[in-house]
């Protein structure tokens, strides 16, 4: 393990390069959710379970378009090995308008029927109300956030991650500062509530999409626009993004559904008042503490798709791969370590008593911020193993296979099974939950390290 972190200097620079601004960019937009829990947590119980509820139903909207993006991402981490712009500019199209069409319909669907959106993740009147009044606003918003994040990964897979940080902590600040003003009704306007956090939400990407086109139209010199090949992909691009994109969308569509599924279930179980707002407590803090994870995988997949696209030697590629899981491994020990400075600093002192949780709620958020430190140990080391390298080299049906087959065929039906059947505990289910992710691990571990996931999927001409 120790001869695998023997690297040069530079490829360590590299990675802190792309993986530093990930990292900021991604605890801004966990730091985001926190800030939105903590203050509508402030309004009651029903108000923080009803958002929860709600950001279950845009989670699977929000994966769907990230699968659509990631199998953009496969191709253009490719084609920036070779540096290709025009063949970049079609693969963003073809991102444009199937992030932009999906964000639509799935907004519409939500803005018409919102009560029956929600009631499919809780049964829970107050909850279902709460969660309705959030969806209905903040809806289309989810489709400025696609177009915006279309760009911003383009971006960083050519090696550009810090327009990330700097677009989402803007529009991350002008969120929490709107979400102040228009839930508590400061600087004279009247106190909205639950409804002023989904406006600030909209507002804010808004700002957000703003700041994305004025830096693609006046400052971009890394990929500069192309007109004619981002609206007119043309079939070859459009072809080979269907192929290899296909297989991230349906693992992401599939996994962020599934993992919804938890959220339904939770919301189904005996007292499920008080799981739903610890399960939202214990996933916010889960967000953040996955922040270097998540940079840690995003710049490994970066580095090695580039390395492929620019012609570097298979095994070389391999020892890269082995390399930035070794990383991982320690990344993700870290990492672990804290939900104990969590429980131990934050919860008892801070959290329960400005959310205001109820005796029981709190008693089941000790328990399941505990069990995360797991869950966030094995899924440091999945991230890297599916977004990393299988996803980063090009193998993404084998990435999509190991990502959701153990939650379809053992988690989910355990889960459903333990707590409608056996009617068990919430640490029971809470604990099937995170199963699937310690299976996946051993598995992915043993499919790496056989060193047969590198793929080529760039041509000569476009």
């Amino acid at each position: 393990m120790i001869k695998t972190l023997r690297r040069p200097r530079g490829e360590y620079s590299a990675l802190f390069a792309l993986m530093i601004p990930i990292i900021l960019q991604n605890l801004a937009s966990s730091s985001l959710g926190l800030v939105d829990t903590l203050m509508v947590g402030t309004l009651g119980q029903n108000e923080l379970g009803g958002l929860n509820q709600a950001n279950t139903v845009f989670f699977v909207i929000q994966l769907f378009t990230f699968g659509i993006l990631s199998g953009g991402s496969v191709l253009i981490g490719q084609y920036w090995g070779k540096r290709d712009i025009g063949a970049i500019n079609r693969v963003m199209g073809m991102s444009f308008y199937l992030s932009f069409a999906v964000g639509m319909l799935a907004a519409t669907v939500i803005v018409l029927f919102p009560t029956q959106v929600i009631s499919f993740t809780t049964n829970d009147p107050a909850l279902i109300d709460c969660g309705a009044r959030y969806a209905r606003i903040v809806a289309y918003s989810f489709v400025l956030n696609s177009l915006s994040m279309v760009y911003i990964g383009a971006q960083r897979n050519a090696e550009n991650s810090a327009l990330g940080m700097v677009v989402l902590i803007s529009s991350s600040t002008i969120n929490i500062i709107l979400n102040y003003i228009l839930i508590f009704g400061k600087l004279g306007l009247p106190a909205m509530g639950l409804e002023g956090a989904a406006y600030a939400t909209f507002i804010a990407r808004i700002c957000e999409l703003a700041i994305v086109a004025a830096y693609a139209l006046f400052f971009d010199k890394r990929i500069p626009l192309m007109p004619k090949k981002l609206f007119r992909p043309g079939k070859i691009i459009a072809k080979d993004y269907i192929k290899y994109a296909t297989p991230v969308v349906i693992n992401e569509t599939l996994w962020s559904f599934g993992y919804s599924m938890y959220a339904v279930v939770f919301g189904h179980m005996q007292g499920a008042a008080d799981i739903v707002a610890a399960y939202s407590i214990t996933g916010s803090l889960e967000r953040i503490m996955l922040v270097l994870c998540n940079g840690v995988g995003t710049a490994a997949a970066v580095i090695i798709s580039k390395e492929i696209g620019a012609g570097r030697k298979e095994e070389d590629v391999v020892k890269t791969g082995n390399w930035l899981l070794t990383l991982s491994l320690i990344t993700g020990l870290i990492t672990a370590f804290l939900p104990f400075f969590t429980e131990r600093f934050l919860l008892d002192s801070v959290v329960y008593k400005v959310f205001r949780v109820s005796p029981a709620a709190e008693q089941i958020g000790h328990m399941m911020v505990l069990v995360t430190a797991l869950r966030v140990f094995v899924k440091t080391y999945n991230y890297m193993v599916i977004v990393g390298v299988l996803r980063g080299g090009g193998n993404v049906r084998v990435a999509a296979v190991l990502d959701v087959i153990f939650m379809y065929l053992w988690s989910i039906p355990a889960c459903f099974v333990a707590a409608f059947v056996f009617h068990a505990p919430i640490l029971v289910v809470f604990l099937l939950a995170v199963s699937e992710d310690i299976i996946k691990a051993v598995v992915g571990g043993i499919l790496c390290s056989r060193g047969t996931w590198v793929r080529n999927l760039t041509r000569d001409e476009v």
